[in-house]
């Protein structure tokens, strides 16, 4: 009995906190901001909630639009998109030929020319590398929810 008692003393001290640097998303926590930030819109097109830095070279965030974005180019820093809700148009490449700098090293246009279009929905995973234009469209009456890693090249 003594010995049993020992082995699950243990094992919860094992799985009682994950190790520094640890993050965790459950599936039904991710799910759930598809109606928070939509529930915070207030008319803008899109929202997000920030979650830090992962490491020194990362950072997560998950977003939410209901409209179309704009182009973006990050000179340096690359996309990992995991979607979590809905479905949208991503645009990829190209060139975004009213791009301005909006801080250091990244880009925002009104659109792309030139690019390839993607449907992408829940579930799919996009690796957008660094120096790439990409631009989300959400048709009207559409929602589109995605967690994103940013990771530094």
């Amino acid at each position: 009995m003594k010995t049993i008692l020992l082995a699950i003393t243990i094992t919860a001290a094992v799985f009682a906190a994950d190790p520094a640097g640890v993050h965790y998303w459950s599936a039904s926590e991710l799910r759930g901001f598809d109606k928070k930030l939509a529930a915070s819109l207030n008319g803008k097109p899109f929202n997000s909630e920030q979650f830090g830095k992962l490491g020194k070279n990362a950072t997560a965030m998950i977003g939410h639009r209901e409209s179309e974005g704009g182009a973006e180019v990050h000179n340096t820093m690359n996309d990992i998109f995991v979607v979590q809700q809905g479905q949208a148009t991503l645009v990829l490449g190209g060139e975004t030929p009213d791009a301005k700098e909006t801080e250091p090293n990244e880009l925002r246009g009104t659109s792309i020319k030139g690019g390839s279009e993607r449907k992408i929905a829940a579930g799919d995973i996009v690796f957008i590398p660094a120096k790439v234009p990409h631009q989300l469209l959400v048709k009207k009456g559409d929602h589109f929810t995605y967690f994103v890693v940013k990771v530094a090249e």
